[in-house]
């Protein structure tokens, strides 16, 4: 996503830019945490609100240095990030809710995986954009299921799968389809400022609906200040910047499994920080999507997440 590909440079070359995309990856695996921790103190639908505003004036500097000359347009990077922010409302929101409706120890590592699947489900939704899906790419989407089984089900079967399972999967699909939006409306936009009117869109829809249905006070967002600096101005400005810059170089499908290694950097992370872990269930349900999702890509899906 996001600026035109610069001439590939050899391996010296593209150091920099997969480090960048490197960074991503922890970043983002790192948010999973921070949104456990924020969910404690305020409401999903406020998290998010404060969050993506965050996110979009963190952008403004980086708009500042790297859009600054580009006026050709302007309205059509404003639609795309209209359409986009929606996408992004649902996908963030459901995401949020399943994190902080699962009360086990090691939620936010469940979260990472099960999101992760999104990789899984773009190029199979993309069918409806008039694309193939490959025999390999529907291997990868049985086995992420057998791991999702895994980590959803216990000795009750489907009666022990938790709704907050159910949010993260539908979270997953909405991830896809914002990937596979960006792909159809979003390619010939000002990547920047078209990341900075999605956070606006989907900020105002995320505090229009703290505002009906949760209680919303400077005090819970004081007492999630960490979390929501971190997800605002790192997952969202910084992460977004270094994955422009990275991907400017690296190669799709390399920079898509870089990426993939959010699951496992919120399952480290969740460890380190929380001292929480997953049951050895989980890690094994875990690790099967996870090579679902390499599976994925060498099926020759040509996009990375945005």
């Amino acid at each position: 996503m996001g600026g035109k590909r610069q001439p590939n440079t050899g391996k010296t070359g593209q150091l920099l830019p997969t480090v960048f995309v490197f960074a991503t990856s922890v970043i983002w695996g790192l948010t999973f945490v921070t949104q456990k921790l924020a969910g404690a103190h305020m409401g999903a639908f406020a998290y998010n609100g404060f969050r993506f505003a965050l996110g979009a004036l963190s952008m403004l500097p980086v708009i500042f240095i790297f859009e600054r000359t580009r006026k050709e347009g302007h309205r059509r990077t404003l639609l795309a990030g209209l359409g986009g922010g929606v996408i992004l409302f649902f996908a963030s929101n459901l995401q949020q809710f399943g994190i902080v409706l699962n009360k086990n120890p090691g939620s936010a590592s469940e979260a990472g995986f099960i999101t992760g699947l999104y990789i899984v489900f773009t190029p199979i939704l993309g069918i409806a954009f008039g694309r193939r899906a490959r025999p390999l790419t529907w291997l990868a989407a049985a086995l992420a299921f057998g791991g999702l089984a895994l980590m959803s089900m216990g000795p009750e079967g489907l009666a022990s799968v938790k709704i907050s399972d159910i949010l993260l999967l539908a979270g997953a699909v909405f991830w896809a389809l914002h990937i596979l939006y960006i792909d159809r409306f979003a390619r010939d936009v000002a990547p920047l400022r078209f990341a900075a009117a999605q956070f606006v869109v989907s900020a105002a829809l995320s505090m229009a609906a703290a505002a009906a249905f949760e209680t919303v006070s400077l005090q819970s967002a004081a007492a999630a200040a960490l979390p929501l600096l971190f997800g605002g101005v790192f997952a969202c400005g910084t992460a977004y910047t270094l994955q422009i810059l990275g991907q400017r170089a690296v190669e799709p499908a390399k920079a898509a499994i870089i990426f993939a290694l959010e699951a496992p950097f919120a399952a480290l992370g969740e460890t380190v920080w929380l001292g929480e872990t997953m049951t050895a269930q989980k890690y094994v349900g875990g690790a099967v999507i996870f090579a679902a999702i390499i599976l994925s890509q060498l099926s020759g899906r040509k996009r990375a997440p945005g």
